[in-house]
């Protein structure tokens, strides 16, 4: 983010965060439903469970399943939104003044901002890596699991409660580039734009600035996000190692096995909602914490 005026306590960036992701969520699950759907397909799916495309997706999940289905699991992520988003920007902020301070700097510049984003896109890895588990087990087509508490009760069950706990590391790939992106082509954009000298200017370039960083945070972290999907979705069998465990080799083995431009499945819907999606986190996001400034004044 850019250098505010005053220092932003810590409790106002995280309920900045919350209320932005909730906003967001609200508005963009179901690009996430048909995401993870794609995504979750193989070269093994034929007739009516092969989606091509986004659209396909789309036709078929409310033609065989309903217009509900859409929302299939976002009990998961509404709870997950508040403190993950509010971890990103309160992270990313609190990175901000650490790095600043290490490197002897008064005002955020490029590599900074880079470098602040992806540190807290991992520290919000850990955070919402068992609510991802628990919405990916969800948006399945072939879930078996009533509701989220089901998938929790059945992972703990059988892998311990550190199952929940499964795709860490592919967790942390796809926030670190994710985040990296976002936030440095935020920096990036907000300098080549005209400063604005209202609100709705104001408003207007953080909706541009956050559009395309989330553009290019997607571009970033899609295959790993495609990798991430497989190695939560696989239900892990005592003696038999997964198909998909590592981040690295699975990127390999979707590349061998079905293409490199399976690494990008899912890419339309995913890009759909993180692009409007970042610019929609960033406009609510700058409007909280400028409430918050106003009325401390």
């Amino acid at each position: 983010m850019s250098k505010q005026q005053e220092p932003i306590p810590f409790s106002v960036s995280f309920a900045a965060g919350a209320i932005a992701g909730i906003s967001e969520i609200l508005t963009m699950y179901p690009l996430d439903v048909v995401k993870t759907r794609v995504q979750l397909q193989d070269n093994t799916a034929k007739g009516a469970d092969r989606y091509n495309g986004m659209v396909d997706c789309f036709r078929k999940i409310i033609k065989n399943e309903g217009f509900s289905r859409l929302y299939r699991g976002i009990a998961a992520p509404i709870l997950m939104e508040a403190p993950k988003r509010a971890t990103k920007f309160a992270a990313n902020d609190e990175w901000g003044k650490i790095y600043r301070n290490l490197f002897g700097v008064t005002e955020m510049n490029q590599s900074i901002s880079v470098l602040t984003g992806a540190s807290a896109g991992a520290t919000e890895s850990f955070v919402v890596v068992p609510f991802e588990l628990v919405k990916i087990r969800l948006q399945d087509k072939k879930s078996s699991y009533n509701g989220p508490i089901d998938v929790v009760k059945k992972v703990v069950a059988s892998d311990g409660p550190l199952g929940l706990y499964t795709g860490l590391e592919s967790t942390m790939w796809r926030h670190v580039l994710w985040n990296a992106g976002y936030f440095g082509v935020i920096f990036q954009v907000k300098k080549l734009l005209p400063k604005s000298e209202t609100k709705q200017g104001q408003m207007a370039n953080d909706l541009i600035a956050g559009s395309i960083g989330g553009t290019f945070g997607t571009i970033l972290n899609t295959p790993s996000d495609v990798v991430k999907s497989r190695i939560q979705n696989t239900v892990r069998v005592k003696g038999v190692v997964p198909k998909y465990n590592w981040t690295l080799p699975s990127i390999a083995l979707v590349a061998k096995e079905e293409g490199f431009a399976a690494l990008y499945k899912g890419f339309l819907p995913k890009v759909l909602r993180l692009g409007p999606g970042g610019g929609i986190l960033l406009v609510v996001f700058t409007s909280v914490i400028d409430f918050y400034k106003k009325m401390k004044a």
